[in-house]
């Protein structure tokens, strides 16, 4: 293969739109790489401008016409590339912020000392991938059996059952106890819903607020994701928070505007009379 043709098949692969290798790099890697073939190309590009014999002439003016299209290609997915990550990193900035804003609130609320917070952990936990949600479970069906470790199907059952029998409290341990037992798990932001709602049912309205943002903040964009702020902005006007619970039932309806859960935020600003 020639130096040309190989090239020509890594420039191809690069610009697919989805390549399964690319789910492994980072935007910054792709970017990387991006600029070393545009170096290559340049490299080449000289190499066939050199004087060579009258039978090379048209392979090369031909080669040249390949790679100044190649070129241009390369530059478009480079600029498409820093724009893509720039992007990434004001959403990842913006999360960052309003979930560290929250939990300032709730150690407001708890009378606890603000000066001992640590630094917010980044929204998708540093440069790891964004995670992606698994579909939410109803009832006793487990559509997502499959990505589960044995017995966590099971317990999540079994918390699920002790929580619409009544028993808050016991409730709300069993789904702290799913989630030290199955860290990461597809269920982590239902389970955290969950106990939330154990923690309310019991009374303890601080914890089940801090709950709720821990689902929302696992998966800000999952399927439970809507509920989990419903009930944190609900959670917090219930505590006297009512700017707080304003300016978070607000974000249910830009967010997740065509979700049950913004109706009743909806609802919930008006009881609040939030502006």
């Amino acid at each position: 293969m020639t130096r040309v043709s190989r090239l020509l098949c890594v420039a191809f692969v690069i610009a697919l739109p989805h390549v399964g290798a690319a789910q492994d790099q980072t935007l910054a890697d792709i970017r990387q790489e991006l600029t070393v073939l545009h170096v290559e190309m340049q490299k080449l590009k000289r190499e066939l401008s050199t004087t060579g014999g009258a039978g090379n002439a048209a392979l090369a003016g031909s080669a040249l016409e390949r790679l100044d299209g190649l070129e241009a290609e390369v530059s478009r997915l480079t600029a498409k590339t820093e724009q893509m990550e720039f992007r990434v990193n004001q959403v990842v900035a913006d999360g960052t912020n309003r979930i560290g804003d929250l939990e300032y609130r709730l150690v407001e609320l708890e009378g606890g000392d603000t000066s001992k917070l640590g630094q917010t952990s980044t929204l998708g936990g540093g440069a790891a991938p964004v995670a992606v949600a698994a579909a939410p479970v109803t009832g006793t069906t487990l559509s997502n059996a499959s990505e589960l470790a044995v017995n966590e199907a099971a317990d999540f059952e079994r918390a699920s059952g002790v929580l619409a029998s009544g028993d808050f409290r016991s409730a709300a341990e069993q789904f702290a106890a799913f989630g030290q037992a199955y860290p990461g798990s597809p269920l982590e932001a239902e389970a955290q819903l969950k106990r939330g709602e154990a923690l309310e049912g019991a009374g303890d309205l601080t914890e089940a607020a801090r709950a709720y943002l821990a689902s929302f903040s696992g998966a800000p964009e999952g399927p439970v994701a809507p509920d989990a702020l419903f009930h944190l902005g609900n959670a917090l006007g219930r505590l006297g928070q009512t700017n707080e619970a304003c300016v978070t039932l607000g974000e249910v309806g830009v967010r997740f505007g065509t979700s049950s859960a913004a109706a009743e935020a909806s609802e919930a600003r008006r009881a609040l009379g939030c502006q």
